[in-house]
């Protein structure tokens, strides 16, 4: 299941790196004590969408939003009515409007766009290496990183393929700062290969690394 969430326009600007403001206002609406708190597995999000940079910062165009997945049907309930009650987001934003909707009927091979940035990490030993799409491996790496996350809650993982989608030749890498904690992440559209409930987790709860503070979305 996903939210939308329409954004009204911002009085001043919002700093290149509204990354960790975005997912304090998660933090917020989730609530300190809730189970679900922090757990990459059930939730994504994504950075705000429709907007412009100017010198002073990012300003929202009309229709600007941002989205929030999850497995949870229940999680997504607790939110909304957490959102109703407190829809402050930060930098004078607030949320006007919220849209829910199902996860689709997915088919066997689906493209989708990032709607933030997937950080994506291999461990080898002590060290943990940070992959992005100027890797050989890329693709190998997020597809056994999602299998993983499949595996873990029960879903089979067998014929799953992400690769970047071969119709395009838009790649990006970005170097984001969260936490004083410089992360090498990659922007693409990838295709997806599987079965319907493998491709409506990856969704739902998106690609690589940290979903949980706003890695990893997909639209």
């Amino acid at each position: 299941m996903r939210i939308y969430l329409k954004l009204s326009k911002n009085a001043r600007a919002i700093p290149f790196n509204y990354q960790e403001l975005l997912t304090a206002t998660m933090h917020k609406w989730l609530g300190r004590d809730n189970a679900i708190h922090g757990t990459s597995a059930n939730y994504s999000f994504s950075w705000l969408q429709n907007t412009k940079a100017s010198k002073e910062g990012i300003f929202l165009k009309e229709g600007a939003y941002f989205f929030i997945s999850s497995i949870d049907e229940e999680f997504i309930k607790r939110l909304v009515r957490s959102i109703m009650d407190d829809p402050i987001v930060f930098n004078g934003l607030q949320v006007f409007d919220i849209q829910i909707k199902r996860t689709p009927e997915f088919k066997s091979t689906e493209n989708f766009l990032m709607a933030s940035p997937v950080l994506l990490k291999e461990k080898h030993g002590d060290k943990i290496r940070q992959v992005t799409l100027l890797d050989d491996d890329f693709e190998e790496v997020l597809t056994n990183n999602f299998k993983r996350k499949l595996e873990k809650i029960g879903i089979g993982s067998e014929g799953l393929v992400i690769s970047l989608n071969p119709e395009t030749n838009f790649r990006q890498t970005k170097l984001v700062t969260y936490k004083g904690i410089k992360n090498k992440t990659s922007f693409a559209p990838v295709r997806i290969k599987g079965n319907p409930e493998q491709i409506a987790h990856a969704w739902e709860v998106g690609l690589g690394n940290s979903t949980g503070i706003g890695f990893g979305a997909l639209k």
